[in-house]
């Protein structure tokens, strides 16, 4: 299968709230708005989007229709993740996890949407030398 595009899309009772959150706090813009599902894409980067949808819609097959979004982690990698924390901290988001640095090879931190959904903004950094040979060759930050 050939992608032409990867996004996850967010399962809520509350879209317009859910989809705010992301604009407020993580400079995404609506490129679709209707009260059932909004398409969200980042105003920074065209190919980093984000959907949320109407959990009781009838697009959802029957079985998964009136879930709530759960289970899920978003990770956006960032540039610089300690600037990113203080905006956050700032903006009163619910932290979760403080900055930290890990030695499998980022520095992070955790804070959640309006459904729960935990969103982990990360910056790669070295990783230690146990996780190192982990790694396939090239594939861990410097």
């Amino acid at each position: 299968m050939k992608s032409t595009q990867y996004y996850p899309v967010l399962m809520t009772h509350r879209v317009a709230d859910t989809a705010r959150f992301y604009e407020d706090h993580f400079r995404f813009m609506r490129q679709f708005d209707s009260d059932w599902y909004i398409h969200l894409q980042s105003a920074e980067d065209p190919s980093v989007n984000l959907a949320v949808l109407d959990r009781n819609h009838p697009t959802i097959p029957a079985p998964a229709r009136g879930q709530q979004v759960s289970g899920m982690l978003l990770n956006f990698e960032v540039a610089d993740v300690d600037a990113e924390y203080e905006r956050a901290v700032a903006q009163g988001l619910t932290v979760l996890l403080a900055i930290r640095d890990e030695d499998f090879g980022q520095r992070h931190f955790i804070v959640q949407d309006p459904n729960g959904v935990m969103i982990d903004v990360i910056q790669p950094i070295p990783p230690s030398e146990a996780f190192l040979r982990q790694y396939a060759d090239g594939a861990a930050a410097s």
